[in-house]
């Protein structure tokens, strides 16, 4: 299952008691996959509630889980970071969970990004992609049909991955329906919470009988000035045009270096070098829309960021030109799929060189990448600015590369690839270097964003806990050390490099960490400023205060920001969320945007390359409303994405609270009753006029059917059929139709058909109980038909398979049925295993007192 709730509402403590659960009922110990900083927290949360568990960082599980020992359940926390199933990580985690046929559950605020196949990825991970759903995704099929879905696709309409093949939010509102519960803030405040008379505000009551209220959130604007006339002004010159055709103008040979192989090369390539070249071709040119776009970002967010992310890039292409120019194998990296998701931009793309460095591999994992972040940084700005020197400092480096740090990289002979690989290194350095040469030095007390953010801290906020986020790395360390420099104290900074997250979040905010007792008043941080290694899984709710320095393209990351202040326990009021911006207004933002679009745009169509790496839309809107300050920008999601079960309830809830009658009325109408109303049965979108039937099945679960006038089923749809029953209080009742309960009966066929068709009373068809009944009562039936019907083992067997068509089997059955199941075990030992587990009462769990029941129809709406 997923646990999709936005952020701050328990997502850890409700994965941890789920996991306790499986423990004392079915004695499962749990593996815990998360992200590496939050590791510590999730050891805590283990000790805290006795929970026995390994917890693993994710930047580990190549190394570790081909040779872990079995875990039956596995627990993903920030499992959004699997929705790239072409990854290593995402390989190896597969891999294990088929392995072990571990049970999963999945933590995520933000399951998908770009699109619905990031959803598909994580089910992947436990949903085998041709497995029956038992539902269809029926908006795609109503559209092109299924006879015209099976000629272009030739999957199993019920699986994965027929719904792979549907763009529709609906198909996969009810996939996810299967296994996802989401719930949002303002569900919860508006199902859960209680009203406060004397302050208007709505709380939570605990069973300490502590009230916690739910803040508000409130968008702030800092605007810092820049002047154009002003040849001075730092930022007014990093926005130029010169700047952004610059980088749009890049070759990049060393992200598409797949592009400068030879074809034929005077010594051919061994097998080792041929799998190298092969990694260059397939990762080329996606790699070189995530360097563009990377440095459009740095660009837009931080000028010393951007200035040492273009002196990185100049280095290291002198790195590759010094190999070149003295015939010296080049220094290259695994390519992987890991790379090119854009939430990766804690560290530089070329302090971490993607293209030289291979960041995801066993010796490397997510550790410290000590020939970017230490040897090579801090040149700029201290040295002159000349290619000649760039040269020297390049070939310094090389030395060390091939040296101390040979290892992490793989080799290959500079005489595979075309002399213009050399030139165009040289030409994108030099193109680089004007850049460098145009800033200078950059002047830290000019800098003007850093001005307004050291004014709000010792003078908007000098008390207060303030809690500031940036994309990068390298911006995160320039604030700390300069911030530290203006003697603002208690501070520290967080990047992906830090050695303890956990620890720096805890010093930040003790009380809600239950750390008092342990954080003295001495070591307690006021100011945190962290990139996103901090947006995830933290409770940083001592404080009420954040500050985006830089401005993400999604707005989703400002909401995931301020969720890690807004939480359980937070006491303030009222949430500030300041962002800067340039003093003229939110205009310059969006012309930039446009601009750095429409270079991408020229960009793909001359060199035919996809490089669409920003995470938002080419909406403004909202970068309008949050400049603007509008009210709710910062909310979570609308309710429409919670999961069908809280949407069930908050309709049940809606009702009651507009007629708290209904409470005493629903319970006591007849069974079989029915009403009709009204229905814009000409309009498309609604669907057609008919019937809605609600039954309880055989085996007491609820189920929807929607019957058009002909008694053909309308949709599967959950979420369709209770939109299709929406009505408000005054909606007026209208005559029954006269074919009213043939369109009922029609509803229960088609219910009870479907139920038996996926696998009904027995489950699913690939299951343990399914596949044994099935095997086992042909075995029967031949045993009955033979000379052995009537020995002791026989009659057994009979009451055996009796059973498991009556009864669930136990956990611990039905996994040796699994194991012997796939290891082709024959009837007859198959046989010999269910008598023995029926012998020794631990084939299934009996409950006499329910015995089956016939489908009973609960009520029906008319739609005409």
């Amino acid at each position: 299952m997923l646990i999709g709730d936005v952020v701050g509402l328990g997502k850890t403590l409700m994965g941890t008691a789920l996991a306790k659960v499986f423990e004392e009922d079915y004695s499962i110990e749990t593996l815990i996959i998360c992200p590496k900083n939050l590791v510590k927290m999730w050891e805590f949360y283990r000790d805290e509630y006795g929970l026995r568990a390994k917890v693993l960082s994710i930047s580990r599980v190549i190394r570790e889980l081909p040779d872990l020992r079995r875990y039956r359940l596995i627990l993903i926390d920030e499992s959004q970071n699997l929705r790239n199933r072409e990854g290593k990580r995402y390989a190896a985690i597969h891999e294990y969970i088929q392995k072990n046929e571990s049970r999963c559950i999945l933590l995520s605020a933000t399951p998908y990004n770009k699109t619905y196949l990031d959803l598909s990825s994580q089910l992947r991970l436990f949903v085998p992609e041709t497995a029956d759903l038992g539902i269809r995704p029926e908006r795609l099929l109503r559209g092109i049909g299924e006879i015209e879905f099976n000629r272009r696709h030739q999957c199993p309409l019920r699986s994965l991955e027929a719904f792979e093949k549907s763009e529709y939010a609906d198909d996969w509102r009810e996939l996810m329906s299967l296994f996802m519960v989401r719930r949002t803030h303002s569900f919860i405040c508006d199902n859960y919470a209680t009203l406060d008379p004397e302050t208007g505000r709505k709380y939570l009551s605990f069973a300490d009988g502590s009230r916690n209220f739910f803040p508000t959130r409130h968008p702030e604007t800092v605007r810092f000035p820049i002047d154009e006339g002003d040849p001075n002004d730092q930022y007014a010159r990093l926005y130029t045009d010169n700047v952004v055709d610059t980088i749009n103008g890049l070759d990049l040979p060393r992200y598409g270096l797949g592009n400068y192989v030879l074809e034929k090369p005077k010594q051919p390539p061994n097998e080792r070098e041929r799998k190298i070249l092969d990694d260059l071709s397939r990762g080329g040119r996606r790699l070189m829309g995530f360097c563009r776009t990377n440095l459009f970002k740095r660009l837009e967010s931080s000028g010393y960021a951007f200035l040492l992310s273009v002196e990185r890039h100049i280095l290291r292409n002198y790195i590759f030109v010094h190999a070149l120019e003295n015939k010296r194998p080049l220094p290259i990296g695994t390519q992987g799929a890991e790379m090119l998701d854009t939430r990766f931009e804690d560290e530089d793309a070329d302090a971490v060189d993607y293209s030289t460095l291979d960041l995801f591999d066993d010796d490397a994992g997510e550790e410290t990448d000590e020939t970017g972040g230490q040897e090579e940084t801090g040149f700029w700005g201290k040295n002159p600015v000349s290619k000649a020197a760039f040269r020297e400092r390049a070939a310094a480096v090389y030395e060390l590369y091939a040296t101390r740090y040979k290892r992490r990289f793989r080799w290959i002979r500079p005489d595979l690839f075309k002399k213009s690989l050399s030139k165009h290194l040289r030409a994108n350095a030099r193109d680089l270097l004007s850049i460098l040469q145009l800033f200078g030095e950059w002047d830290v007390d000019q800098d003007a964003k850093l001005n307004g953010l050291h004014q709000l801290l010792t003078e908007t906020h000098p008390q207060d806990k303030v809690l500031v986020f940036s994309q990068f790395a390298d911006t995160v360390r320039y604030l700390e050390e300069q911030l530290q420099a203006r003697s603002v104290d208690r501070l520290a900074g967080v990047t992906g490099d830090s050695s303890d997250p956990t620890g720096l979040a805890w010093r930040f905010s003790p009380v809600s960490n239950n750390k008092r007792e342990q954080i003295r008043p001495d070591d307690e941080l006021r100011a945190l400023v962290s990139t996103d290694v901090l947006s995830e899984g933290q409770n940083l709710q001592d404080g009420f205060i954040v500050v985006n320095y830089d401005l993400p393209w999604a707005i989703i990351r400002l909401v995931q920001r301020a969720g890690r202040i807004d939480r359980i326990g937070q006491q303030a009021p009222d949430i500030l969320c300041y962002t800067f911006w340039p003093a003229e207004g939110v205009e310059r933002i969006i012309r930039l945007r446009e601009r750095l679009r429409q270079r991408l745009r020229e960009n793909a169509e001359v060199v035919g390359t996809d490089e669409l790496f920003f995470e938002d839309d080419v909406d403004a809107q909202p970068l309008i409303d949050l400049y603007h300050e509008k009210t709710g920008i910062l909310d979570d999601p609308p309710d429409t994405e919670i999961d069908l079960v809280s949407n069930a309830y908050q309709i049940w809830k809606n009702a009651t609270d507009a007629n708290p009658k209904l409470k005493t009325i629903i319970p006591r109408l007849p069974a079989v009753v029915y009403s009709t109303k009204a229905h814009p049965g000409g309009d498309v979108a609604a669907g057609p006029a008919g019937v809605l039937v609600y039954l309880s099945t055989t085996e007491g679960n609820s189920a929807l059917a929607w019957m058009d006038q002909n008694g053909n089923s309308v949709s599967e749809s959950q979420f369709a059929i209770l939109r299709a029953a929406e009505c408000a209080l005054d909606t007026p009742g209208r005559p029954r139709q006269e074919n009213h309960h043939d369109l009922v009966q029609s509803g229960v066929k088609h219910i009870m058909t479907e139920s038996k068709f996926v696998g009904g009373q027995l489950g699913r068809p690939s299951g343990a109980r399914f596949k044994t009944y099935e095997r086992l009562s042909e075995y029967a039936r031949r045993l009955r038909d033979s000379l052995f019907e009537s020995l002791p083992a026989s009659q057994t067997l009979f009451k055996a398979v009796e059973q498991i068509y009556r009864f669930p089997l136990r956990e611990s059955a039905k996994e040796k049925l699994n194991r012997q199941l796939r290891s082709g075990v024959q009837d007859e030992q198959l046989a010999e295993l269910v008598v023995n587990l029926y012998e020794d009462d631990k084939l299934c769990l009996v409950q006499e007192a329910q015995e089956a029941q016939e489908p009973r129809i609960i009520c029906s709406l008319g739609l005409v």
